[in-house]
């Protein structure tokens, strides 16, 4: 929390992935791919086909939270609240709330308007369950508006849970997706999702065919607070052959 939420590193980090993603924008507008950034229902990591862009008016899809916006109030109070308080209740009660304790995500206010000036169409895919929550709080951190099945996605849109490719699909039928950015990596592609070691989800984001994406249609953004990246024992974490302790000691 102290990094993403207090850090000016994270600012940083921030500012230069939207900078990036505008960029990357403004060269695709001016250049219409033939694809877009969705992979194709039964595409693989190694086998990334992708949805066409044919006749599609270009848009940018984004995860909401810790990608958009940043949910302060709602972390301040997991932080200093009361430790035996469950999640599902707390997490519910700040979907429904006024959304005044938020702030955009640092340049993400003015590059979402970029993208909006550029002919862009803004798209938020979150894995909230209300809608009229995630309006309001996107709203409340000046990146509106989200029209709930228009430019707005949650979660019960669909019955895939968090898997978030249905729609994606659904959205791409529409449009030329250019540029998609999130805070992990199922806000790219539901086949992240998949149970695997801490190795082998790192290897998934290497795949030669992925990897040339990052920053390239795919662009994420910091969150060191929560999520399927917090996860590996030391062990899990640094390879058998890249160990090391000072001569004689274990």
């Amino acid at each position: 929390m102290q990094y993403l939420y207090g850090s000016a590193e994270a600012d940083a980090i921030s500012r230069q992935a939207w900078n990036a993603l505008v960029t990357y924008a403004a060269d695709k507008v001016r250049h219409p791919p033939r694809d877009s950034v969705v992979l194709e229902q039964g595409a693989t990591l190694d086998n990334p086909r992708f949805v066409s862009c044919a006749g599609k008016r270009p848009a940018a899809v984004f995860d909401v939270d810790e990608t958009v916006l940043l949910n302060l109030g709602f972390e301040q109070d997991d932080l200093t609240g009361r430790a035996d308080r469950a999640f599902p209740g707390r997490w519910s009660a700040w979907e429904q709330s006024d959304g005044h304790a938020v702030l955009p995500t640092p340049g993400a206010a003015a590059a979402i308007a970029d993208l909006r000036t550029m002919g862009v169409t803004v798209i938020f895919n979150t894995n909230r369950d209300d809608a009229a929550g995630a309006a309001r709080a996107i709203d409340a951190a000046g990146l509106g508006p989200a029209v709930h099945g228009d430019t707005l996605f949650v979660r019960t849109d669909t019955d895939t849970g968090d898997n978030k490719d249905a729609r994606r699909w659904k959205i791409a039928e529409r449009y030329c997706v250019i540029a998609m950015g999130g805070d992990q990596l199922g806000d790219f592609s539901d086949v992240f999702n998949a149970s695997a070691s801490v190795g082998e989800r790192r290897a998934r984001a290497d795949t030669p065919r992925v990897a040339a994406l990052w920053g390239r249609g795919w662009f994420v953004f910091p969150n060191p607070v929560y999520g399927k990246a917090l996860k590996g024992t030391p062990d899990d974490i640094f390879p058998a052959d890249r160990r090391w302790h000072p001569t004689g000691e274990q």
